[in-house]
């Protein structure tokens, strides 16, 4: 056993007298079979912890876990911010050379990037936008635009490369290629009678800019040049504010047999939606990086939409690439840029279990393709999503046999559990709550594309409760995009725009819906969709039902292992 200090000393034996001081000569010091004890402190990072195969087999975890002396262990990329001075306008500044990040936290609250509402008349141009305005002719900084319901599902965000104007409008031109492919990507015909119809481009109308000093409200802060600008809270004080640093705190490849126990991951950053390219995001982690674009038609040709012919996707701040067997208990994944974590490339029976994941500018957890056998196990994750608002908390993306259960999942902006493509997935048990807060078009449980080629190896999904889904065209329970071999088995769905839906395009296939209960009536099931022995109740009987009431004390976190 090896134990690890903040205050250590690389130099030292390692011993719970003289303990190193970094991860780094620990892992370098254990042989598989070593557990690595982490005494309480914050683990300031200058570059990511990596692991090889080499590595394999040691255990990581915070003194006392799982009793009740267990101590506090924080991993971070963070950078503190020191050296403020204060304004006259009560706006505090401090000079940061060579910082380049997108989040700020103080005393460990998420301060939000400054905007303004992009409520002006405005004309897209070539080149970028002419505003009927001449008052955003002084703002400063780099101003970045923000693209909300480019497509109901999306959010994209490019940068301003230069701002000037007279006294009667404004010019913006925006950075390149990113407001080019915008204007590609975000192109839409809609032909049935209704709202929505006719041809629509969601580069013409950005809804929001950030990132100016100008648009300063209080607790929050705008990065300009090498000069951050926040403006505090009343009475509040600054004297823990960090900056996130680091892109990835944790890169494990090719490792097996490891685990993390009792551990905080914080503050990491992701920098790509700065780049000239942006972040034309599409759906749930997925964006545009350039290359060839599909029109889809769907609605029996009343609807097209354009998309990527191959979507590049947000990294993980914590990874773990092509690993097996890891397991990852008692953490916490917070205060992160980009997909809190990610589960990369070819690995085998990984377990997430016992763990939080909150405050996330991205997606909670993913689970990629070539992931055999994955377990996600009474975690909670909420507040995800908190910057890019198109990401789910967890998705399943190409797996095989991968268990999501008894987990909770709510405060989400988009889609709460989303699974694409795969073989065999479960989603048991879990509990999904007040997702949908801000796109459309999603659900509190999502699903796309084939599970399978029967129902017996296809996806399952049994005993979940899915209840308050927020905005507007959304199904509680949503299996969309050509499902198929999926089998919906006694769920409870209510407090949605709808439960669930039974005719999309493409059409589902040997999809059937057994023994739920929900608070509208789905209507007659198309080919390819089983309707049997469910209840529809009125809306406020779901309480009363003997069988609801067990689904729901079933559903969610349990005790901890």
């Amino acid at each position: 056993m090896f134990f690890v200090d903040p205050a250590g000393d690389d130099s030292g034996p390692g011993t719970i007298e003289r303990p190193f001081a970094t991860l780094d000569r620990a892992r370098s010091a254990a042989a598989p079979g070593t557990v690595v004890t982490l005494r309480a402190g914050t683990y300031r990072l200058t570059e990511p912890f990596r692991l090889s195969a080499a590595d394999s087999g040691v255990v990581y975890q915070a003194y006392g876990y799982g009793t009740a002396v267990q101590e506090e262990v924080v991993i971070s990329g963070g950078r503190r911010i020191t050296g403020w001075s204060r304004g006259e306008d009560g706006v505090c500044q401090a000079e940061v050379p060579g910082l380049a990040t997108r989040q700020l936290y103080v005393s460990g609250r998420r301060a939000a990037r400054a905007s303004t509402a992009l409520d002006h008349r405005l004309t897209r141009t070539e080149t970028g936008y002419v505003i009927d305005d001449p008052a955003p002719g002084a703002w400063q900084g780099e101003v970045e635009f923000v693209y909300r319901g480019a497509y109901p599902w999306s959010e994209g965000r490019c940068q301003a490369s230069r701002i000037s104007g007279d006294e009667r409008s404004t010019t913006v031109t925006m950075a390149q290629p990113a407001f080019g492919w915008a204007a590609r990507l975000y192109q839409s015909v809609i032909s049935w009678d209704g709202p929505g119809a006719g041809e629509s481009n969601g580069a013409d109308a950005p809804t929001s800019a950030e990132n100016s000093p100008a648009f300063l409200t209080e607790g929050t802060f705008a990065l300009s040049g090498a000069v951050l600008h926040y403006l505090p809270l009343p009475g509040e004080d600054l004297d823990d504010v960090v900056a996130p640093v680091l892109e990835t705190l944790l890169h494990a490849r090719d490792v097996h047999d490891v685990a993390f126990r009792g551990i905080t991951f914080a503050e990491a950053t992701w920098l790509r939606p700065s780049a000239p390219e942006g972040f034309l995001h599409y759906h749930g982690n997925g964006y545009y990086d350039g290359g060839a674009l599909q029109t889809v038609t769907f609605a029996e040709g009343q609807g097209q939409v354009t998309v990527p012919g191959d979507a590049a996707t947000m990294p993980g701040n914590v990874i773990f690439e092509n690993a097996s067997r890891v397991t990852l208990e008692g953490c916490r994944f917070t205060r992160l840029g980009a997909v809190a974590l990610e589960f990369r490339g070819d690995g085998a029976d990984n377990v997430l279990r016992d763990s939080v994941v909150d405050e996330v500018s991205g997606g909670g957890v993913v689970i990629g393709s070539g992931a055999r056998r994955h377990r996600l196990e009474n975690n909670h994750v909420h507040h995800v999503g908190r910057d890019y608002h198109g990401s789910p908390a967890v998705l399943l993306s190409g797996t095989r046999d991968t268990v999501v259960s008894h987990n909770q999942v709510n405060d989400v902006p988009h889609a709460g559990i989303v699974v694409y493509e795969g073989r065999g997935a479960q989603v048991l048990d879990n509990l999904v709550h007040d997702t949908m807060l801000v796109l459309a078009d999603g659900g509190g449980i999502y699903l796309s594309g084939s599970q399978g080629d029967s129902y017996a190896g296809g996806a399952l999904i049994r005993g979940n409760v899915v209840r308050d889904t927020i905005t507007p065209y959304n199904f509680g329970l949503y299996t969309d995009y050509g499902a198929a071999w999926v089998t919906v088995q006694g769920n409870v769905v209510h407090r949605a725009d709808n439960p669930v839906v039974l005719n999309v395009s493409p059409p589902m296939e040997h999809v059937a819906f057994i023994g739920n209960f929900w608070d509208a009536d789905p209507g007659e099931p198309p080919a390819g969709v089983t309707l049997l022995d469910n209840t529809t109740l009125p809306k406020g009987a779901f309480d009363d039902d003997p069988t609801v009431a067990a689904i729901v004390a079933c559903a969610g976190l349990a005790a901890p292992r």
